[in-house]
């Protein structure tokens, strides 16, 4: 069972102070022996930039979004019954749509990449591939209606977190 014990308050922890000077901190060793690690709670988030989260999700979103693309645009060049029948495509038939949809997979993925190793240049480049996305899922509206807006969302959101915290490095 975890215990208190005290340790020197610092101007971090300073505000958890009961006592003047000293900061309650749990640790789980027994009585007898020292505690092997001490970490207040703001010593957890110590590393945490603000925005960190939205940048974690603008890569997860556009590594996600670029391996479902290349699965949709495989799966459209291989003529698969997963597509609707009759479906009326902006550009074309269906394998210019896989071509496309191919295309704007790779580049998300390799957005997700540029976000994920914290490059300013990947912030714009990966607001241009999610709008990329946001177009080439327009385009399918007709044939996925609920999908396509699901997309869309999540690219709105996605160019969203790169315009607003994409220049921060993500470590």
């Amino acid at each position: 069972m975890p215990r208190r014990t005290d340790a020197p308050a610092t101007r971090r922890n300073a505000a958890w102070a009961p006592e003047e000077g000293r900061a309650k901190v749990l640790s789980t060793c027994p009585k007898e022996e020292k505690p092997v690690s001490t970490v207040t709670r703001d010593d957890a988030y110590e590393f945490e930039e603000k925005g960190f989260g939205w940048l974690l999700f603008a890569a997860t979103m556009l590594g996600l979004a670029g391996i479902l693309s290349l699965f949709d645009g495989i799966a459209a060049l291989s003529k698969a019954s997963f597509y609707a029948a009759n479906a009326h495509y902006v550009f074309s038939d269906l394998r210019t749509w896989g071509w496309i949809m191919l295309v704007v997979g790779a580049l998300l993925i390799v957005a997700a990449m540029g976000v994920f190793s914290g490059s300013g240049f990947a912030r714009w480049f990966g607001m241009f591939a999610a709008s990329l996305a946001l177009i080439a899922h327009f385009g399918a509206i007709q044939s996925y209606p609920f999908w396509s807006l699901i997309v869309i969302t999540l690219d709105i959101l996605v160019i969203y977190a790169l315009a607003v915290y994409g220049g921060q490095k993500m470590e």
